[in-house]
């Protein structure tokens, strides 16, 4: 790629917004020169990493040398943040969640097109192996058809301790967690949400959520379960997967787990039954030795380039985004479904906002 180097002030210099920097160095294409953060302690820990600390937001915005805003505070400033940004002719990336509705996210893409600026969300996690493990899996029928993909983030720490306690502030497992695994979700399968099921967890006695549940269904048979828990001291399978030939499960991020899958060479063998309980089973026997086939998990699916690397070309002209805004959009438009679906304990059907891909030209 032909490109100059860009410079960014991150805005928030807290865990993410040095974890941000820490990203970009050495970037080719990227180039971190100044941070704001309205504490002083934060101000302090900048400049020993060695950035230039802008006294104010309008300082950041008035600098001419400055191509790229980068949002890293709480969920609840990131729409005015923004929309001040694009009118400054800045570029922006911004944390997820973008902003706290649809509507707010659809003042910034407004403003970013209105000043022929860029927005791109920090969905990071469309780059986690074990999402795109399960990704190869699904496109490569690795076992099958999946037909059944359950997603799980599972703590026993409850929220953590600062800000995301508050509804005010935009807190709470689903915007924050969950915002994570919806989002993979929907870049996995790609068909209509037909219907919507969930309910949130209070148990902590916080004003935000401290867990949830979703189920989807989609419009070509897929169901899924997205699940987030704080309070789970005993965890399950990261991802537990079902296929028309096989199962498979990934138990956590360093990759462990496995695939087992029909045997199409072995005899059909009429399983006998089990002692269960007081009680016999032929359902539940396992089935027999030579009926199944234990494998590792495939190679996961590789994203064309890093996010920063996309965001670079992206504003160059010179590539369209991993993270596209009309996802970031359908994303938001199903956290307030999910929310909505919890309020009212009804299942939801008619409100995805799913655009079917353009045909290819031969």
């Amino acid at each position: 790629m032909t490109i100059r180097k860009h410079s960014i002030v991150i805005i928030g210099y807290g865990g993410m917004g040095s974890y941000h920097a820490k990203l970009i160095k050495g970037n080719p294409y990227l180039e971190v020169t100044g941070t704001f953060d309205p504490s002083e302690e934060r101000r302090k820990v900048s400049v020993e990493d060695g950035y230039a600390v802008y006294d104010s937001y309008d300082k950041v915005l008035q600098d001419d040398s400055v191509d790229v805003v980068l949002i890293a505070t709480p969920n609840d400033v990131h729409k005015d943040l923004a929309v001040q940004a694009f009118q400054a002719g800045k570029h922006v990336i911004c944390e997820k969640p973008v902003t706290l509705s649809v509507g707010d996210f659809k003042l910034m893409t407004a403003a970013a097109d209105e000043a022929g600026r860029v927005l791109m969300v920090h969905q990071n996690r469309r780059w986690d192996e074990d999402f795109l493990t399960i990704k190869q899996m699904y496109n490569e029928r690795t076992i099958g058809e999946l037909f059944r993909i359950e997603s799980r983030v599972h703590g026993a720490n409850g929220i953590p301790g600062d800000w995301r306690h508050m509804k005010a502030f935009g807190g709470g497992m689903l915007l924050d967690w969950g915002v994570h695994l919806l989002d993979q979700i929907l870049s996995m399968v790609d068909s209509r949400i037909v219907s919507l099921n969930s309910r949130l967890s209070y148990i902590l006695g916080n004003d935000v959520d401290d867990g949830f549940e979703a189920v989807l269904t989609f419009e070509n048979g897929v169901s899924a379960l997205i699940e987030v828990g704080t309070t789970n001291f005993i965890t399950l399978p990261r991802w537990y997967v079902k296929g028309t030939e096989g199962t498979g499960m990934i138990d956590d991020w360093s990759l462990s787990g496995r695939t087992v899958t029909r045997n199409q060479d072995a005899e059909h063998v009429e399983p006998k039954p089990i002692q269960a309980g007081v009680g016999l089973t032929k359902t539940m026997a396992p089935p027999s030795e030579e009926a199944t086939i234990t494998g590792t998990l495939p190679d996961p699916f590789r994203q064309p380039s890093s996010f920063f690397d996309n965001f670079a070309a992206v504003i160059e002209g010179e590539a369209e985004p991993i993270v596209k805004n009309d996802e970031v959009l359908r994303v938001l438009n199903l956290i307030e479904a999910v929310f909505e679906s919890a309020r009212t304990g009804e299942t939801l059907k008619d409100f995805d906002l799913y655009s079917p891909p353009a045909p290819t030209k031969n």
